[in-house]
């Protein structure tokens, strides 16, 4: 694919980027015009407006936006770590090892820690997915690491867990009862249905503070691309910059898996498209990625959440529906 300038592709990115926030915001069962909306930023709207804007739409789109860039950014660093163009989060077993603790709490919840933790109550399911997710990549870690971190091993290992963490996941999804199923369902066809402030204000600064490091390390993770003999020459510790991007991508896809549910797909197509547009420079693709991810977090949420309105789709089954064709697509081009 020909590879553009970032400049003028940026000035499109961020067009579309500007375009998708629009529609997201416009878009709901309180119908706003682009002229209510721009009213209402500005504080003339009515309550009505300023409730469906303030309230609800906005930290809801601040949600979805941390989201699409965590996953887009997590999938990146795997794929350079792996040195896979089709692995992404869920690959090495994290997403499954987010989603296996938040079953965990939901099966065996009691009012009883509710009723202690209070207004912290609501922290607890995505804490417990961010221990999860945690837990699963130090084992993945600990098992494809002989003196030194095996890219492949580590792929191999990680399906493996993935695999383990599915079947643990469907015993319980079973186990439990109708109640608990939904629930389950839901949060693993990933959902953000019910995100407020309370969410946004804990995942914008994550995601920005640790986007922000991983760009800063962009040098060196185009080190990582190339051959391990090529690392050894330019003087890079491998297993030590390999461990410490692990650790940022645990940190942002277990949070994003945390707060919106298993979202699948966003790490794997974000990062392919931005290679094929701007090349293969972490300080480019990675930038592009987010802003990819973003635009179709936001289309996708959008779409679930009011196309058969009242009823409303996990974002993960929309997502995946655009993600599945373009990743058959790049299995064919990889044979």
């Amino acid at each position: 694919m020909k590879k553009y300038k970032m400049k003028p592709l940026m000035i499109v990115l961020v067009s579309l980027f500007i375009v998708a926030v629009l529609f997201y915001l416009s878009w709901g069962s309180y119908q706003m015009s682009v002229s209510d909306l721009l009213l209402t930023l500005v504080g003339k709207g009515n309550a009505y407006q300023q409730t469906a804007l303030f309230n609800l739409r906005f930290p809801r789109m601040i949600v979805a936006i941390c989201v699409g860039a965590a996953l887009a950014t997590s999938g990146g660093i795997v794929q350079t770590i792996t040195k896979n163009e089709l692995a992404d989060p869920g690959m090495i077993g994290i997403n499954a090892g987010a989603a296996a603790a938040a079953i965990l709490v939901v099966t065996f919840q009691t009012t009883q820690y509710y009723n202690k933790l209070g207004s912290f109550s609501i922290y607890l399911l995505p804490i417990m997915a961010i221990i999860g997710a945690g837990i699963t990549a130090c084992i993945v870690y600990l098992l494809s690491n002989q003196q030194e971190i095996k890219p492949k091993r580590m792929v191999l290992i990680g399906l493996g867990i993935n695999a383990g963490l599915s079947a643990f996941m469907t015993f319980f999804i079973f186990r439990g009862g109708v109640g608990e199923y939904n629930k389950v369902l839901i949060w693993t066809s990933g959902s953000l249905w019910g995100t407020g402030w309370e969410y946004a204000n804990i995942l914008l600064p994550v995601v920005a503070i640790v986007f922000t490091l991983v760009l800063l390390n962009h040098k060196k993770m185009d080190v990582l691309q190339l051959s391990d003999e090529h690392i050894l020459s330019l003087g890079l510790n491998r297993n030590r910059e390999r461990k410490k991007m692990l650790i940022y991508a645990v940190i942002l896809a277990g949070g994003a898996t945390a707060f919106a549910g298993n979202v699948g797909f966003i790490g794997l197509i974000s990062p392919n498209i931005a290679k094929r547009l701007v090349g293969s420079s972490h300080k480019n693709f990675l930038i592009v990625s987010v802003l990819i991810s973003a635009i179709i977090m936001l289309c996708a949420d959008a779409i679930s959440k009011n196309m058969f309105s009242p009823v409303e789709i996990p974002v993960g089954i929309t997502v995946s529906l655009l993600g599945v064709p373009y990743f058959m697509y790049l299995i064919v081009k990889e044979n």
